[in-house]
């Protein structure tokens, strides 16, 4: 069965859309361009050896419905025929993937060009705002979410069409701006000799920065995971994590408006995934935005920006079940991610 390379891009029903993180993975089915997606239970990656194996007995074992194209988001560049996400140990393999699972046709987006394209999909009411100006309509967005890592994308309006557009921002530098980043940042821990905003502003550097600042003050860290430290911070029933999750906020406040002059994004900055949605109350807290708009000597167009939180638990499948239905209706480019079995 040799690959087309100028397949069509009219993908077949039923379409199998995935959401594939470094720790969960969603999926749902698109029975018609009319259907709401079936769903299904999420997946946890480090429960299959691969993501065949899941998809296979997560959701083919589990339905009647047999998919005949799938659009697959996934958290790592993609480049050729095997791509390694980035913080699981899953490889995606679209030729093999095809064969085993009886598919016609796979797209690959990248996680975060998926929920670029929720940003779209998504109502008001999937969504809370944090400050700013009104959205002017045609305008750049920008789209950032912490969770396992630190995804990063833009969007854009060109030719009566939203371009998604993907990219590693969430690896860009980051440095000590006060005094007590001074004191807090010689204790994390850095990446090949640097830190980078990921190294912060994820699960594992919200931990980070929970041990950077216990040692700073000689103390020990009593708390372990992102879950008890965003807890304890919320409930201001530990210092160390109050401290840590404020700094956590204030760092994504400055990345996040760093962005927002990079794609001058008057549609919007968005924030999305899990931490977010936990963190709202902190997020309203006057030093996200004064982090955000201490941007001079643009501070005053920042303040224009709004911010909104994505509330909706499953965005980014709906941002693919949307171009999934109409895929003209989106420029996404995808001749180099567009397996096609003839």
């Amino acid at each position: 069965m040799p690959i087309a390379e100028d397949a069509d891009t009219v993908l077949k029903f039923p379409i199998l859309i995935g959401d594939i993180g470094g720790t969960n993975a969603r999926f749902a089915i698109l029975i018609d361009s009319y259907a709401e997606p079936k769903q299904f239970p999420i997946v946890q990656t480090a429960d299959f050896a691969t993501i065949d194996e899941a998809i296979q007995a997560s959701i083919l074992d589990r339905t009647s419905i047999i998919p005949r194209s799938a659009v697959l988001a996934v958290a790592g560049p993609i480049d050729g025929d095997e791509i390694a996400l980035t913080n699981c140990d899953w490889v995606v393999r679209p030729k093999a993937m095809a064969a085993a699972l009886g598919l016609e046709d796979i797209v690959l987006l990248n996680d975060f060009e998926a929920q670029a394209l929720a940003v779209i999909a998504l109502g008001e009411e999937h969504m809370v705002k944090i400050g700013g100006g009104e959205v002017e309509p045609n305008a750049g967005r920008i789209v950032l979410g912490p969770g396992t890592g630190l995804g990063v994308a833009g969007l854009v309006h060109a030719c009566h069409t939203w371009i998604p557009v993907p990219g590693e921002g969430g690896h860009v530098d980051m440095g000590p701006r006060t005094a007590r980043d001074l004191e807090v940042y010689p204790h994390l821990e850095p990446i090949e000799g640097r830190i980078s905003a990921e190294q912060l502003l994820c699960g594992r550097g919200l931990v980070n920065l929970y041990g950077a600042v216990a040692a700073a003050d000689g103390k020990q860290a009593q708390l372990a995971t992102p879950a008890e430290i965003t807890a304890a911070a919320l409930d201001k029933s530990d210092p160390v994590a109050e401290e840590a999750l404020s700094m956590f906020v204030v760092g994504l406040g400055r990345l996040a408006g760093d962005l927002a002059l990079v794609f001058m994004s008057r549609g919007g900055v968005y924030l999305t995934g899990g931490i977010a949605q936990k963190i709202v109350p902190a997020l309203k807290e006057p030093a996200f935005r004064a982090a955000f708009e201490d941007k001079a000597p643009h501070s005053e167009l920042l303040g224009q920006i709004p911010v909104f939180v994505i509330t909706h638990p499953l965005a980014a499948l709906t941002g693919l079940a949307a171009y999934a239905r109409t895929p003209a209706r989106f420029g996404v480019e995808i001749d180099s991610r567009h397996w096609h079995i003839q």
